[in-house]
């Protein structure tokens, strides 16, 4: 079975799926050896990990070399976060969802929102984007890719709900394998959008919704923690290397 195929069945099972965000090999590595099934790229731990800030600030194949590297160490399905595609028209952004299916990975998500502005593509122009996008793929011998959409309605708009039911059905119809909601946390506004699109939803982790079994309940098939691991991680170092300069004394890497 390939790795495609492995990722699609992970979004069917009977468990939620709880991707691993990676941003390195040794997290990624790390992530399967603890038991995760399947990793996704987090673009802001890549930037981060790279001296930059997060929204498409780095080369894309420098950001694609460490997406290639982590595909070809891992043994699990890796899902590639190249967050609006790195393109400033239409065939730019799908010429980089292919090289990106070329090295290896199982999806990739791709979102609805400008990096140089503040705002979203329009449905129509997005919807269009995700057609030819799948046409591509197929027409590449990539069938079932997993084009995860991520829509940002929830981080732009105030009264986000109808506008995301509404993208959300759109995306799927265009495309979309799933569809990508960070920033939704409402109870009952979950319940709608999981029992009114007919696709996996996926949400991102943060507090107050974190328990898998919850968010299964609610009809949610997907949950990832995006940057929420490497920041620990950065939050970790920086204070014990603060810790070893004030102390003088390196004993505590020991206990």
């Amino acid at each position: 079975m390939s790795k495609i195929q492995k990722f699609n069945d992970l979004h069917s099972s009977q468990e939620l799926l709880l991707l691993g965000n990676a941003w390195d090999v040794l997290s990624a590595l790390t992530l399967e050896k603890a038991g995760f099934r399947a990793i996704g790229t987090t673009s802001w731990g890549i930037a981060n990990s790279l001296g930059y800030a997060d929204g498409e600030r780095i080369d894309f194949q420098r950001h694609l070399t460490i997406i290639q590297a982590i595909a070809e160490q891992v043994n699990i399905p890796v899902s590639a976060d190249i967050e609006a595609g790195y393109g400033q028209d239409e065939q730019s952004i799908i010429d980089n969802v292919l090289r990106t299916a070329d090295v290896g990975v199982a999806g990739i998500n791709i979102e609805d929102s400008f990096k140089n502005q503040v705002g979203l593509r329009s449905l129509a122009e997005h919807s269009h984007l995700l057609t030819n996008m799948r046409a591509m793929l197929d027409n590449r011998g990539y069938q079932d890719f997993f084009i995860n959409a991520r829509t940002d309605t929830y981080f732009q708009l105030e009264q986000p709900l109808e506008d995301t039911l509404t993208r959300a059905k759109a995306y799927v119809e265009s495309g979309a394998s799933g569809v990508f909601i960070p920033g939704l946390t409402d109870v009952d506004e979950i319940r709608a959008i999981t029992s009114n699109v007919d696709a996996p939803i996926n949400l991102l982790s943060l507090p107050g919704l974190t328990n898998c079994q919850f968010v299964k309940d609610l009809g949610v098939r997907r949950l990832s923690f995006g940057n929420a691991l490497s920041d620990k991680i950065i939050a970790y170092l920086t204070q014990h290397a603060a810790q070893l300069v004030k102390d003088q004394d390196t004993s505590s890497l020991y206990e």
